[in-house]
């Protein structure tokens, strides 16, 4: 899921770093004003950043030479809103380049744009329509980390469609096949990582309640 070094043209490589750096910058300010507003939040957003790295760092072969893996920015999206995960996811992915030779520097921008931008975003989305239509935490937890997991892998796949369009179908017929290719471990990594968050939050609802009321997860 990650996309390795190297692997994107350099036109596109380019492209999806200039599309997610201003993500990235208003999410670098986001967190500054977290830390100086709310001190106490320090803790959380390390564990929120740690928690990101751990998920994405676990590499799961799918088909075809190709693997996948949870992402774990739905849970950070959540408790601080997606521009912080931003900048986390970013910082998780640069680590995750340099020490673990998961995915590369000329590909930061790509990965980082599916899996640090439009996954907190689409998951955090989720979480607010199901809690909007009466779904409690849990449920609303659940839809937002299983939607930010499979935000991520649609634009990857389509990310690689558009680097990679096939000879005969073009994109469509490219982003068919990279869709499909993931499909077999991404959904079910998806469930997963949806049941993960629940038991995450069942933990913090009980050790971490003043944190979740502050943030706005939780009613006073």
């Amino acid at each position: 899921m990650h996309i390795a070094e190297g692997f994107l043209p350099p036109a596109h490589a380019i492209g999806w770093t200039v599309a997610a750096a201003p993500f990235v910058v208003h999410g670098a300010r986001a967190v500054a004003r977290e830390v100086r507003e709310n001190p106490e939040s320090t803790l959380l957003l390390g564990a929120a950043g740690a928690f990101t790295f751990v998920l994405s760092a676990i590499k799961l072969p799918s088909v075809t030479g190709s693997s996948s893996h949870p992402t774990g920015t739905g849970a950070g999206a959540i408790l601080f809103r997606p521009p912080v995960m931003a900048l986390l996811g970013t910082v998780v992915l640069l680590f995750q380049a340099l020490l673990l030779a998961h995915g590369g520097l000329t590909t930061l921008g790509a990965n980082a744009f599916s899996m640090a931008i439009v996954g907190p975003w689409a998951g955090y989305g989720a979480y607010r329509l199901t809690r909007g239509l009466g779904g409690g935490l849990l449920p609303g937890v659940f839809a937002g980390m299983a939607v930010a997991d499979l935000a991520t892998y649609v634009t990857t796949s389509l990310q690689l469609a558009l680097a990679f369009p096939d000879a005969s179908s073009g994109f469509a017929g490219a982003a068919v096949k990279f869709l499909g290719v993931f499909a077999i471990t991404q959904i079910p990594l998806a469930i997963g990582e949806g049941l993960l968050g629940v038991l995450l939050f069942r933990v913090l609802t009980v050790n971490a309640r003043p944190e979740l009321e502050r943030l706005g997860v939780l009613k006073s």
